[in-house]
């Protein structure tokens, strides 16, 4: 699956794929055809990703082969066991919940969960949660607390299922009683936007020690879409909206909210997941041999002040800048 920014990549891709097909069948020596087109494809590779805009990189997240929560859990962890319920209504199968080994060390994983086709997106509710999936995931947060177990969040949604029935459950409590309870964790939380992160549904398990964001991801109080609509009366002006609402992971490291953006490899993580796996492990490890040298009272004291600074800015008299 490709992007309409891409289309030129894509069509090179062919004809290179073409020419070697040729090579094979009909035993014709096409090899400086083939590296004359392979040198124009990485410079129009080169191009094309290392200019790319906010916009294309809400694309890019939303792509329906972009790895999720489950495709990472194997290639991450081990000694999976997902549990599930939130032991008030019923399991929600948009929110993965679990508990497994990371190194050797006993961790909760709490991730979002979209489907790759219309039959897992209808199990999975297109990712987007209703209560019981916020209730479920905190059940497993005092649960890792009573047991000292470091806390994984894997953020990719669309936001919180808004619906009648998630409303008459109670939706907006189950997300404020997240946030309340996430932020007097006893134990290290360590975050990661691996997809979208919308508004509540995002940070209803995204209230961590570190936050990091993969590089073509997003995280915003309200979709580019959502946005426009406001702004300008006008969805379609989602990809300026993008861009004046600073969501992608390096302008919200540039604004002290997250903690770091995970390179990913050229052209977005669905390329290649096993070397995106290892640079997730990678800062999960390096998080992780920060954050357990703190105790429990520095760990709760560090969410604090870094959640209490986000938004914070300097008054600037009038006198200092005409």
């Amino acid at each position: 699956m490709s992007l309409d920014f891409e289309r030129p990549i894509v069509e090179l891709r062919k004809k290179i794929s073409e020419l070697e097909n040729f090579t094979k069948e009909d035993n014709i020596d096409l090899s400086s055809e083939i590296n004359t087109l392979q040198k124009r494809l990485n410079n129009i590779e080169n191009e094309i990703y290392n200019s790319i805009t906010p916009w294309q990189r809400v694309q890019i997240a939303r792509l329906r082969n972009r790895p999720t929560t489950l495709d990472y859990i194997p290639m991450l962890f081990t000694d999976f066991l997902e549990l599930h319920g939130d032991r008030l209504y019923g399991d929600d199968k948009a929110m993965v919940c679990g508990i497994a080994k990371f190194k050797g060390l006993p961790v909760t994983i709490i991730g979002q969960q979209r489907g790759r086709n219309t039959k897992e997106n209808i199990e999975r509710n297109f990712g987007m949660s209703h209560p019981e999936g916020y209730r479920k995931a905190l059940r497993l947060m005092k649960q890792a607390e009573k047991f000292k177990r470091p806390i994984l969040t894997f953020i990719d949604t669309s936001g919180a299922y808004p619906g009648k029935e998630s409303e008459e459950r109670g939706i907006s409590e189950a997300i404020a009683r997240n946030l309340f309870e996430m932020i007097d964790l006893k134990v290290p939380v360590v975050s990661i936007v691996i997809g979208e992160g919308a508004s509540g549904g995002a940070i209803g398990i995204g209230v961590s020690n570190h936050i990091h964001m993969l590089e073509n991801t997003w995280y915003s109080v309200i979709s580019p879409e959502g946005g426009a609509s406001i702004l300008w009366k006008d969805a379609g002006q989602a990809p300026k909206a993008a861009e004046s609402m600073k969501i992608t992971a390096t302008d919200l490291k540039k604004l002290g909210i997250i903690d770091s953006v995970i390179s990913e490899v050229q052209g977005g993580a669905h390329n290649d997941i096993e070397k995106q796996a290892k640079e997730i492990e990678n800062t999960i490890k390096a998080s992780l041999h920060e954050l357990l040298l703190l105790s429990s009272e520095e760990l709760v004291n560090q969410r604090h002040k870094k959640f209490r600074s986000i938004g914070q800015f300097n008054h600037v008299k009038k006198s200092e800048y005409i």
